[in-house]
């Protein structure tokens, strides 16, 4: 698949490259995305969550009244759970949500999702270009140019770029990341997908 490579203003070089079909042409697998999504969403998770069952509440441990003769059901502990203040009953716990995925089944996934953004013309090309300095309005200016203020773009580099990453930061649709960092969650989530010209033949070094 060929495609033209544009600059930062969103005009054509003349220039075009070749999307190789064994990563952005094959049939996309779902199960493998909806694996690859499931684990990333899962290791955001910190899971913190704790509640305080009843051995962890603090209270007298005295029996409130004897066992019989009060008409009364029995009561062992001002922190049984039936009590407002009382302990929880099977609470949650602190756990890990993360899970193994085999680097094969990941390496599909991102490639399944590739393939669903070239099948929907959503990739541009752009040669290399860097900011002189960390500005929001640099950037905002260069989405400006795709006609993509308002959507989700992801922006995908060779290399940390400090000044385009800063320049991106307080833009909350716009994100920056490398090829090593690419992941199928962020490339499903991004309306639009921007790869720089040098990060090409890393994607398909990695995914090929």
């Amino acid at each position: 698949m060929e495609i033209s490579v544009l600059n930062n203003t969103g005009k054509d070089t003349g220039r075009k490259v070749n999307l190789p079909d064994e990563i952005f042409g094959i049939t996309p697998n779902d199960h493998a995305i909806y694996l690859d999504v499931k684990q990333y969403l899962a290791n955001q998770r910190q899971g913190t969550h704790k509640s305080k069952e009843r051995g962890e509440i603090s209270g007298s441990t005295k029996k409130l009244h004897k066992q019989k003769g009060t008409g009364g059901s029995r009561k062992g502990s001002i922190k049984n759970p039936l009590y407002k203040g009382g302990g929880r009953v099977f609470g949650p716990r602190p756990r890990d949500y993360s899970f193994k995925l085999n680097k094969k089944v990941k390496a599909l996934a991102r490639k399944s999702a590739l393939a669903y953004k070239a099948s929907t013309t959503a990739i541009a090309v752009l040669e290399d270009f860097t900011l002189d300095a960390p500005k929001t309005k640099d950037y905002l200016k260069f989405l400006q140019n795709f006609s993509a203020v308002d959507q989700k773009t992801l922006f995908v580099l060779n290399e940390v770029n400090t000044n385009v990453y800063l320049s991106s930061r307080n833009l909350p649709k716009a994100r920056v990341t490398t090829v090593n960092q690419l992941n199928t969650y962020e490339l499903l989530h991004a309306d639009r997908l921007f790869i720089s010209e040098s990060s090409l033949p890393r994607i398909e070094e990695l995914f090929k």
